[in-house]
């Protein structure tokens, strides 16, 4: 693959997988709006390791604390480690579940559609506007509980739908339960440790014993090109949420949801 598009598509994953846009329907909308050849599973995967190395350095405290946690889940009382830990793998659940379900059906593939990412983009958007708008700010992530983790693990669930945005519905789901802007990107940006872990290893399974030398050079320009450009795009927004609120993406997603409807429809 030339290295245009290497760079092309791990700038595209790397800016979008922790913003609230949507790294997936930007990643199917490469292809059918530039024509270009689809970049297949393998780099897919990849990318999805590139921004899960950025996530895990930037977060590499918490991630820290989560791993000490794990290991003192069996003990008779939890200290905030443990329900960090618990908390992470409870949420998790629901969108493990709902992926198997959507790859067993074959639903997935019919859901990537422009005419979906379109109306996810703006519904999506719109909540989020909603529930940052009118969200508390009375939690943190000390409050975290595992019936709260459930809660969050379904409303993560919901990002399987191209367009919706994993980062970005979780963050809605935790303005909605009361927590601040950083708390609730915080909480976000560590579920999606395990669930792109659980995502990738299922991805893997399509491409195992499929690559070859080409295609691992690729694979890894491609997974180091994301890992920077999602440290960069991951710092910024955490900086920028100290003062700015959520409704610079939000606008992003109707200008670009609305473009897309346009194009599906006129």
């Amino acid at each position: 693959m030339a290295l245009w598009h290497l760079i092309l598509l791990a700038l595209v994953q790397g800016v979008t997988e922790f913003l609230p846009v949507s790294s997936s329907a930007h990643l199917i909308l490469v292809p059918r709006l530039t024509g270009i050849a689809d970049q297949g599973v393998a780099l897919d995967v990849a990318l999805h390791i590139g921004t899960l190395g950025a996530v895990v350095l930037y977060f590499r405290a918490d991630v820290a604390r989560a791993l000490s946690g794990t290991a003192g889940l069996f003990r008779k009382r939890w200290g905030p480690d443990e329900r960090l830990a618990a908390g992470l793998a409870i949420a998790t659940v629901p969108v493990v579940l709902a992926g198997l379900v959507l790859k067993v059906t074959g639903t997935a593939d019919l859901l990537r559609s422009v005419e979906v990412i379109g109306w996810a983009t703006v519904l999506f958007g719109a909540l989020l506007w909603w529930f940052d708008k009118r969200g508390t700010q009375t939690r943190d992530l000390g409050d975290w509980t595992p019936g709260q983790a459930l809660k969050f693990g379904l409303w993560q669930a919901i990002a399987l739908i191209p367009g919706t945005s994993r980062s970005g519905i979780c963050i809605t789901g935790a303005r909605a339960m009361g927590y601040g802007r950083e708390d609730a990107a915080r909480i976000a940006m560590l579920m999606s440790i395990p669930t792109i872990l659980a995502s990738g290893a299922l991805l893997s399974l399509d491409v195992f014993g499929q690559t070859d030398g080409q295609l691992l050079r690729d694979a890894g320009i491609a997974a180091l090109m994301a890992f920077v450009a999602a440290l960069a795009a991951l710092a910024l927004m955490m900086r920028l949420l100290r003062s700015v609120s959520f409704t610079p993406y939000v606008v992003y997603r109707m200008m670009l949801g609305a473009f897309l409807l346009g194009w599906v429809y006129l």
